[in-house]
């Protein structure tokens, strides 16, 4: 039987193969990133009053309007963007099938696409199977910053796309302006294209998020994705969306109709009613994630963990090295997992090459009980891994 090499060869993705480990042995599961509670009641119950009162049949392929305008509004008004909603807003089956469709649709076989790892595992993947060749830039720890040198050695006449993960996972990091601003440029100058994972947007920290889209010259060379999964830690519903220029949003709307085509009506009503929450809502829900961040932290720190700073996202990351752990990443996940009773991730399975492996990510968007006792199991597991 012949079967597509690039998925044959894939394993099964650390996400879920950690989350098996936390289900099977009840382990805290601090891996993949999806929140205890249940989130906003009252977009929950939109939901559900539309399952009833309102349409079930295929909505609109582009979205509802009612979404796609409220996508733009609240663009308009937390960034400054000023969007067509009618021709610039597609809603998708959440981000990752907007970045499926953003890369089928604008890169074609032999074209070459940047990337920047540790990176999001579905990129690469899909990368390959468009055609296209991936060009690897590698980012180190503590500060993650982008090298311009390392970005020009990868960049070439035959580069189409750059993706850039901007809040980024698994780093917790953000672009700073001045980093931004030189992506814009080599994009401006070489003709390419940049999408942009951008749906961390509002779980921010330290300084507002800036949108590569906004910058000089990328309005209608970037496809900026969102999600309604993540700012309303609603992770299960899977809406999405990508907004840009005119040209770009109609073609990649074009590979959107032959992927999901559309997404659950009652969803998109219900996202359409949390994007006109107002700016105190986010402001609120930001302290409470901060908040939870920051006990993880003072756990970690006070059992003699090191942590990486984290500006962003539900993530902040352990130094195994300068925490006196001379175990690589994969082998601390499994002795913390099946010994520690606490699933973490190893964020050498974000790269591709030339790993990092001395890294733990973990998830702090749980409730306070289930964080202290994490940290508790934690504490003790370090003295364990210290004398290993």
């Amino acid at each position: 039987m012949s079967l597509n090499p690039i998925y044959a060869a894939l394993p099964t993705t650390i996400f879920e193969k950690m989350s098996a480990i936390a289900r099977e042995t009840g382990a805290i599961n601090l891996g993949q990133g999806f929140p205890d509670a249940p989130g906003p009641e009252d977009i929950r119950r939109a939901a559900a009053d539309a399952l009833i009162e309102r349409s079930n049949q295929y909505p609109p392929m582009l979205g509802i309007p009612e979404l796609r305008q409220a996508i733009a509004a609240h663009y308009g008004e937390h960034h400054g963007l000023a969007l067509d909603w009618r021709t610039e807003v597609v809603v998708t089956s959440g981000a990752t099938e907007a970045i499926a469709g953003a890369i089928l649709s604008l890169v074609a076989p032999g074209d070459e696409v940047v990337l920047i790892q540790p990176l999001y595992d579905a990129y690469l993947p899909m990368v390959r199977r468009a055609g296209a060749v991936p060009k690897l830039v590698r980012l180190e720890p503590p500060d993650w910053t982008i090298d311009p040198a390392a970005l020009d050695a990868a960049i070439s006449e035959r580069t189409r796309l750059i993706i850039l993960n901007n809040p980024a996972n698994p780093t917790g990091r953000m672009v700073d302006r001045a980093t931004l601003e030189m992506i814009a440029e080599r994009c401006v100058r070489h003709d390419i294209v940049a999408l942009c994972d951008e749906v961390w947007e509002h779980i921010v920290f330290d300084g507002g998020h800036v949108p590569l889209i906004a910058l000089p010259g990328m309005r209608d060379r970037t496809v900026k994705i969102g999600s309604a999964g993540k700012i309303f830690a609603l992770t299960g519903w899977k809406v999405g969306w990508m907004v840009a220029g005119e040209t770009l949003a109609r073609q990649v709307a074009k590979a959107h109709q032959f992927l999901t085509f559309t997404t659950p009506p009652n969803l998109q009503w219900a996202a359409a009613q949390g994007l006109a929450k107002p700016k105190a809502w986010f402001e609120e829900m930001r302290a409470g994630f901060a908040r939870s961040r920051d006990r993880l932290v003072a756990g970690l720190e006070t059992a003699g963990y090191a942590v990486l700073p984290s500006q962003a996202t539900w993530f902040v990351s352990v130094d195994l090295t300068a925490s006196g752990i001379a175990l690589d990443d994969v082998a601390a996940a499994d002795r913390l997992a099946m010994e520690g009773g606490v699933v973490t991730i190893p964020v050498s399975a974000f790269f591709e090459e030339a790993p990092v492996t001395n890294i733990l990510r973990l998830c702090y968007c749980k409730e306070d009980a289930v964080l202290d006792e994490a940290i508790a199991r934690l504490a003790r597991m370090r003295e364990v891994l210290a004398g290993a």
